[in-house]
């Protein structure tokens, strides 16, 4: 059944990832009347590869291949790729936004509050992440477990479905801001593919939308992209709003992997615990990977003799913070690592190799490097200014796309931190404007914060 549009709303956000499904969220808490538009699918998560496929491996949707044989994964499916991440919560680097005269802490403080957000208990840390960590530690390196996003009463053991999509509510996604959105009164309309933002006297009056493929303009004064750190400058560039092609970052990620003789597990939660080194932009953690996912980084590289030894080979993530550069284009997205992202690669490559050896591994290899946090293209303080307004008055942006530096951390924290101030802020606009019944949407597009350099 083909949606029902208002005549118009008060917002709309485009993309229902952290960003965009935070900011919805306290927009409609402010009583304003919301519209989602989603480009995939809401059906409930099924756990399987079939269905994850379908949301992050279809080529030029949610995979694309560049340069160095990388391969560059986005979710698109309600929630974004909160859906199929490994729910990490990293904090965000509140140094580097305080740079850009951002302050998280309030936002950060009250989702600590209402999200779940702790270290896994031990129950949940499988006999492959044990055994990692205590290499780790044995090799006097700062191993620590990570905070996770998981309800831990509904995960459980010997479970590996957090990459594929989480079936039993264990794992936090955006899709509960999102639900909680829409029980607020907003609108979701997935599989509605936002074709451009539509302009009125130089202000952002609305998008252009194909749903069922019927095309439909939809107003409102106020529009949030959220379609990630590729989509939203692509939607930019549609529009006749942002440069044709826009430099990123990608967090490139490489598996190192080895065999063990005494562990027949492969089924745990991924990223329990592992190690960051902020000042040379290198990660390590645990990664158990489902049996598919090992298979094809291990024929990837050629070693077929290692297919039929997952559930004895221990994982290991690698992921480093690249400098930002390639392109995003209308249809693609190239970029080559620089010599000091091989250099990072190199080191935690070398280190991961240690640690495997000391947890006693053999027949040690890696994969070819893949990515999942593309982002930096809309930049804070480039393409955005403080408060994520473009140079176009009511239009916002809020996803990986708007992060100003080089990253090299699991950004979903981060968003809902961007999300939850924005919302809240155009929300409390919004209403005192309605109160005051004059002016009505020109205060909110007042720049503030600091000033855009430039798009390109």
């Amino acid at each position: 059944m083909l949606p029902t549009f208002r005549p118009s709303y008060d917002a709309i956000v485009v993309g229902s990832g952290p960003g965009g499904a935070s900011t919805a969220r306290e927009l409609a808490k402010c009583g304003m009347r919301v519209l989602v538009l989603e480009q995939g699918g809401a059906e409930p998560l099924t756990g399987t590869v079939t269905q994850m496929a379908a949301m992050a491996a279809v080529p030029g949707k949610g995979a694309f291949l560049h340069r160095d044989a990388s391969l560059l994964v986005a979710g698109i499916t309600a929630g974004g790729s909160s859906a199929i991440n490994f729910a990490t919560a990293a904090p965000p680097p509140q140094a580097l936004f305080d740079r850009y005269g951002i302050d998280l802490a309030p936002a950060l403080a009250q989702l600590r509050a209402e999200l779940p957000m702790a270290p896994l208990p031990d129950a949940l840390v499988g006999p492959m992440a044990a055994r990692m960590m205590a290499a780790a530690r044995a090799l006097s390196l700062d191993w620590q477990k990570l905070d996770k996003m998981i309800r831990p009463a509904a995960c459980r053991s010997g479970c590996w479905r957090c990459v594929y999509g989480c079936p039993f509510g264990a794992k936090w996604t955006a899709r509960d801001f999102l639900d909680e959105a829409c029980r607020l009164g907003a609108q979701l309309v997935d599989r509605a593919r936002v074709l451009r933002v539509v302009v009125q006297d130089g202000r952002a009056a609305g998008v252009e939308v194909e749903v069922g493929g019927q095309l439909h303009t939809v107003s409102s004064p106020l529009v949030v992209l959220a379609g990630g750190g590729l989509g939203s400058p692509r939607l930019l560039h549609s529009s006749g709003l942002g440069p044709h092609h826009a430099p990123f970052f990608s967090d490139p990620v490489v598996a190192v992997m080895g065999s063990v003789d005494d562990i027949d597990g492969g089924a745990e939660v991924p990223m329990a615990a592992g190690l960051s080194l902020h000042d040379e932009g290198v990660a390590l953690a645990d990664l158990t990977l489902p049996q598919p996912m090992y298979a094809a980084f291990a024929a990837q590289v050629g070693r077929v003799d290692r297919l039929f030894a997952h559930r004895r080979t221990l994982s290991m993530m690698v992921k480093i913070r690249d400098e930002i550069g390639g392109k995003v284009g209308p249809r693609w997205a190239d970029k080559s690592l620089q010599a000091s992202d091989r250099q990072k690669l190199a080191r935690g490559v070398g280190m991961a190799k240690a640690i495997l050896r000391e947890a006693g591994a053999h027949h040690i290899f890696k994969s070819w490097h893949f990515a999942a946090h593309p982002g930096g293209s809309v930049r804070i303080g480039n393409g955005v200014d403080a408060d994520l307004q473009t140079t176009t008055p009511g239009l916002y942006v809020c996803d990986a796309s708007v992060i100003p530096e080089p990253w090299g951390l699991p950004p979903t924290l981060t968003l809902l931190c961007l999300g939850k101030r924005l919302g809240s802020r155009l929300g409390q606009e919004q209403t005192g404007l309605q109160g005051a019944g004059t002016k009505a949407h020109e205060n909110i597009i007042a720049p503030r914060g600091i000033k855009i350099t430039e798009l390109r």
